[in-house]
């Protein structure tokens, strides 16, 4: 009987050793399979950067309607990964998208290009699609990647330093960033006569303030309205006649004890001068709340929201960025759940954001927002400007907004901040003596709005920053 159980103990005894090298066996190679996948995809480059041998090959070959299509599907890739959702986007190729610019030139009576830029180890590549036309390829060998980084850098870091205001030490680097990423386009965008450029741009450029590159003689502004786009596939291209939208403006001055927030003294001003251009409605303080953002959407359509507070494209997860109201922060990756495309938004206009500089996931925050919002196209800043400055650009904004004529072709909204940029740039707007000078005249401002460090608000550091993403239409 002992001498069954011995034997009972040890054939359990060979079972348990078996089963645990069949184990080890199992995690081993699950683990060699982990690594390779892992290794995988390390090795791929990111998306943004389109550094791949395939990426290469098409380029070398000037097989242009597969690198758009590749690059389309690649970027788009970026901005699902980050945010986590399937945008089902329809494939566009390097036609279809010709004939989009061509159809939205009849429409808008402005003519538009797509540009591509692909920074690249060795080069900058820039692919131009333009209205009913093949796409051109032109190659920035100077513009290697070791060498681009730098620029932007001091580019962005000249232009937001508020002790250079009064200096124009961003010229160098706004000029050197222009012959890299105009100026080989310029002759064809002369000769197709194109005055709106949409920006479609790789890992490193999502956050330049491209509105300031300078040719020498002016800003790229004064020349063309412009849009940055996370792919040509993922904004909405039907175009809509703002002029008789009704705005929805919510902000806050001071935000609840909980918030820990900075005040914001401009903002009842900025939301009144809204209220007196447009019809609609206006809430702040303690009735800028989501739940009462949702509610009035529920009561009457709104074509346009505009939201003056304090907004944060973040480092990491879209956890981290927010749009903060009155006592709590909405979150960017909550932004999708308040189903701002079903009635369409045409615009939403965040007036006192800051991106992190030079972060991969900031700058898909920031490029993405329309994209995540639901809206058509989004404005916001790349920094945070002055709460005086940004009263002037944005009054300026929508003043420009519903300055056509009824029987004239509508403004579309790049334009109108285009048209609002340069207003600045020339002096045409400026806070002196306690008065906001604009388009529509004098505006008296409240002592509680701090002085700027300038009368004049021509320095880039305070219209660059505000920037139109998504659909420019």
């Amino acid at each position: 009987m002992h001498h069954k159980s011995q034997q009972h103990r040890q054939k359990l005894a060979a079972q348990k050793k078996i089963k645990r090298a069949i184990f080890y066996c199992l995690t081993a190679i699950f683990f060699c399979w982990s690594t390779a996948n892992l290794a995988t995809i390390a090795q791929k480059p990111y998306p943004g950067g389109l550094q791949g041998q395939e990426m290469r090959e098409i380029l070398d070959r000037g097989n242009l309607t597969e690198a758009v299509t590749r690059i389309e599907k690649d970027w788009e890739e970026d901005y699902q990964k980050y945010f986590e959702q399937d945008f089902a986007a329809r494939d566009k190729t390097a036609q279809s998208i010709s004939k989009t610019l061509s159809r939205l030139a009849v429409q808008t009576k402005k003519k538009p290009a797509l540009i591509y830029a692909i920074p690249r180890t060795d080069q900058l590549e820039l692919i131009l699609i333009l209205p009913d036309r093949p796409p051109i390829n032109r190659s920035v060998p100077s513009a290697q990647k070791d060498k681009l980084v730098p620029v932007v850098q001091a580019f962005t870091s000249e232009i937001t330093k508020v002790a250079q205001i009064n200096t124009t030490s961003y010229l160098e680097s706004a000029q050197q960033l222009y012959q890299w990423i105009i100026a080989p386009l310029e002759a064809d965008l002369k000769i197709a006569k194109i005055d709106t450029l949409l920006f479609c741009v790789g890992e490193g450029l999502r956050t330049v303030p491209l509105a300031a590159m300078h040719d020498g003689q002016q800003f790229l502004i004064e020349k063309y309205s412009m849009s940055r786009i996370p792919a040509f596939k993922l904004i909405d291209i039907n175009y809509a006649d703002l002029r008789n939208s009704h705005v929805l403006a919510m902000g806050a001055e001071n935000f609840s004890e909980t918030a820990n927030k900075q005040p914001l003294p401009a903002v009842p001003l900025e939301l009144s001068a809204i209220a007196r251009q447009w019809p609609g409605q206006s809430f702040i303080n303690e009735d800028f709340t989501i739940v009462n953002l949702q509610s009035q959407r529920l009561q009457q359509r709104y074509g346009i929201i505009h939201l003056a507070t304090h907004a944060e494209f973040r480092p990491g997860t879209p956890d981290n960025s927010y749009i903060q109201f009155w006592d709590t922060q909405l979150r960017l990756s909550q932004m999708r759940d308040l189903k701002w495309n079903n009635p369409p938004l045409e615009l939403l206009v965040l007036s006192a954001c800051r991106t992190a500089s030079g972060d991969k996931e900031a700058e898909l925050g920031f490029g993405g927002l329309a994209l995540q919002s639901g809206a058509k196209s989004a404005l916001a800043s790349l920094w945070y400007v002055s709460d005086a400055g940004t009263l002037a650009l944005m009054t300026e904004f929508y003043q420009q907004l519903k300055i056509s004529k009824p029987q004239d072709p509508p403004i579309i909204k790049a334009e109108a901040l285009r048209q609002a940029q340069i207003a600045a740039i020339k002096g045409k707007v400026t806070i002196e003596n306690g008065q906001l000078r604009s388009s529509r005249g004098e505006t008296p401002l409240p002592p509680s709005i701090p002085k700027l460090e300038s009368k004049n608000l021509s320095h880039p550091y305070y219209w660059a920053a505000f920037s139109t993403i998504g659909s420019p239409w």
